[in-house]
């Protein structure tokens, strides 16, 4: 990988608490969508790892379970990491876009 997630250019930023929180992240994003768009979002979480996982599995599978409820390409790319000391973030992208940006 010749580039660090952070570096991939975000439409927003959703900072996240709870469950609750991830499935409205969700619903934002996917409503927002990703074709057509030349940037990503990007998902900050609670450095505390069974939340994260919890909110992670969530924001991956709801994104592309509500891509594809509204018809749309699910061809999405996506990075964990650790973000700072108090979050690990997701970085989630259309693949065209990931490529028409050269990474």
């Amino acid at each position: 990988m010749d580039f660090h997630p952070k570096d991939l250019p975000v439409a927003k930023t959703f900072d996240l608490k709870d469950e609750k929180d991830a499935l409205e992240a969700v619903e934002e994003m996917v409503n927002m969508g990703f074709n057509n768009r030349k940037e990503g979002f990007r998902v900050l979480m609670p450095k505390e790892a069974k939340i994260a996982k919890r909110m992670g599995y969530t924001i991956t599978t709801g994104v592309t379970s509500g891509l594809r409820d509204k018809n749309e390409i699910r061809d999405i790319k996506y990075w964990t990491y650790h973000h700072d000391q108090e979050h690990y973030a997701i970085v989630l992208i259309s693949n065209k876009t990931l490529t028409e940006l050269g990474f």
